[in-house]
């Protein structure tokens, strides 16, 4: 015979069984975060430093859940956890360069994307499935691209590569052009903006006392050259920004598609994305 808590195990199941990786809540919620009332680092734990106490509560718009589908279908009796990021308004500049994978601390969450609204990867709290199951779903990838997308996202977040110091300096000239340009009504911020990612290799490798660098900027298929300014003429300007210098005597780029590129230059580079290449977020 079915006891009380055998009943609601079966009730969360059924309704988390709808549920997948991104699908996110909106409404008045608050994101709770530890912290040292001695030594507060944000405003609300600042608040809470008033009162003496060791957590800090933010109000949100609202939480995605990050944990991934296969788990977020699994028995709450034995699987009992799922992750959310808390939402976080941001404007349209930033909000393209989180979809083109430039700022890893977010992601782009496309049912939510018209409201300006990301997940913030840096704040992630647990709650148990019961909460979960008593909140209105929304849906947050409609196909298997958009799926795949967040997948990779999420990912980047915890394993992104760590560029060398002097490499950081080196592109820093190319960085400021891309932050300058991106949202610019110009042939050159249409073309950053059609870029789906850079990507840079370093031959034999990062270690080594010379290095030859390769850039790939990865633009959408669908886009064509540009009246006036061929991307050509854009890769000599942007390479231009990082003549050679100390360790990089040797630097190269060329303007590619994701069919163009194989997957041994893909699987061998690196991404390039703001967060990597400044202190300011």
């Amino acid at each position: 015979m079915e006891n009380e808590r055998d009943t609601w195990i079966r009730e969360i199941d059924a309704v988390l069984q709808e549920w997948c990786q991104g699908d996110y809540v909106l409404g008045e919620y608050w994101f709770v975060q530890r912290c040292d009332p001695k030594r507060p680092l944000t405003k609300e734990s600042e608040e809470a430093a008033t009162e003496e106490i060791n957590l800090a509560e933010v109000p949100i718009p609202g939480f995605v859940v990050i944990t991934q589908t296969c788990d977020i279908v699994r028995s709450c009796k034995e699987r009992p956890f799922i992750e959310v990021s808390p939402l976080f308004e941001v404007d349209p500049q930033r909000l393209l360069e989180i979809q083109k994978a430039r700022r890893p601390q977010y992601t782009y969450i496309p049912g939510v994307a018209e409201l300006n609204l990301v997940a913030d990867l840096d704040r992630v709290m647990t709650v148990e499935k019961a909460v979960v199951a008593e909140w209105k779903r929304q849906q947050g990838c409609r196909d298997d691209e958009e799926i795949r997308a967040l997948g990779q996202a999420l990912a980047r977040k915890r394993v992104r590569f760590a560029f060398p110091d002097d490499f950081v300096g080196f592109v820093s000239e190319l960085q400021k052009r891309i932050k300058n340009k991106h949202n610019k009504s110009s042939n050159e911020g249409d073309a950053l903006r059609a870029l789906r990612e850079i990507r840079v290799r370093a031959s034999p490798s990062w270690n080594s006392p010379n290095i030859e660098l390769m850039f790939w900027f990865i633009r959408d298929e669908n886009q064509v050259d540009f009246q006036g300014l061929g991307w050509n003429q854009l890769l000599e300007t942007w390479l231009q920004l990082i003549p050679k210098h100390g360790r990089f005597q040797d630097v190269n780029g060329s303007v590619v598609t994701m069919e163009d590129i194989t997957a041994k230059d893909y699987l061998e580079s690196d991404p390039l994305d703001l967060d990597h290449l400044s202190s300011q977020n």
